[in-house]
């Protein structure tokens, strides 16, 4: 008995004097806020308006996880190319910014299921002759850098010239003006910008792969990855992520 109390006794005091650890999650609800980050350079996915807010589908989509889990949503812009390092770092507890899930990024970070689907398209002037990625071959080809476009170009087409942009404007910009003989981009993201500059561009063969896009958050967080599931299939459940998608995207994109 004695021994008993003993135990207890230690028990407590060990519960007292050493902290306990906190899930992301936990301090996510205790300060009341889901911070989630993106470049703000994406859209229809996530870009500043003319009120100099962030907006987009990204934005929609992780608003109403924020809702779901009872805090207050918190997006933040960063630059693309430091954006895992940012997560890393604890500026942000999310990255919901079109992030395709690779191999190569969950042995560094993990991934919520996926909250659209789409793919990597080749565009070329309206005019171009060229029809298909292998005809790019030792050509100039325009991707943003430090996506996975970037990745496979440098992989999968050696030879060609890869020229890295902040964003699709720019790309467009450069093949209307001959610099550019085409460039790599979402097919959903690509075809959006084109039309709404109605730009001479055009979308050259097949998809080169399908991409699937999900929330970033740091690894050995299990509560606060099923949170963001649990969220994500209310949302999907309910008529608010075809209204967020068809707004944004014109399409379903689940």
């Amino acid at each position: 008995m004695l021994r008993s109390v003993f135990i207890s006794i230690f028990f407590l005091f060990v519960v007292a004097v050493v902290p306990c650890s906190s899930s992301d999650l936990t301090t996510i609800i205790k300060k009341n806020k889901l911070s989630f980050a993106m470049s703000g350079q994406y859209p229809p996915f996530n870009f500043i308006d003319e009120n100099n807010q962030i907006t987009g589908f990204d934005v929609d989509i992780c608003n109403a996880i924020a809702r779901e889990i009872g805090v207050r949503p918190s997006p933040v812009t960063t630059a693309w190319d430091g954006i895992i390092a940012g997560l890393l770092a604890d500026k942000y507890d999310l990255i919901c910014g079109s992030l395709a899930i690779t191999e190569k990024r969950l042995k560094a970070i993990d991934f919520s299921a996926p909250y659209y689907r789409s793919g990597a398209q080749l565009f070329v002037g309206r005019n171009s002759a060229l029809d298909s990625i292998s005809q790019l071959r030792g050509r100039a080809i325009g991707v943003t850098l430090g996506t996975t476009y970037e990745e496979w170009v440098r992989a999968y087409l050696p030879g060609s010239k890869v020229r890295t942009y902040k964003g699709i404007p720019e790309m467009i910009l450069e093949v209307v003006n001959g610099r550019l003989d085409g460039f790599i981009t979402d097919r959903i993201v690509g075809a959006i910008a084109i039309d709404e500059k109605n730009a001479p561009i055009k979308a050259a063969g097949p998809l080169l792969y399908e991409e699937k896009m999900g929330i970033a958050l740091r690894k050995n967080n299990p509560e606060l990855k099923r949170a963001i599931n649990a969220a994500l299939e209310k949302i999907k459940a309910r008529d608010d992520y075809r209204r967020i998608s068809i707004k944004w995207l014109k399409i379903d994109a689940r």
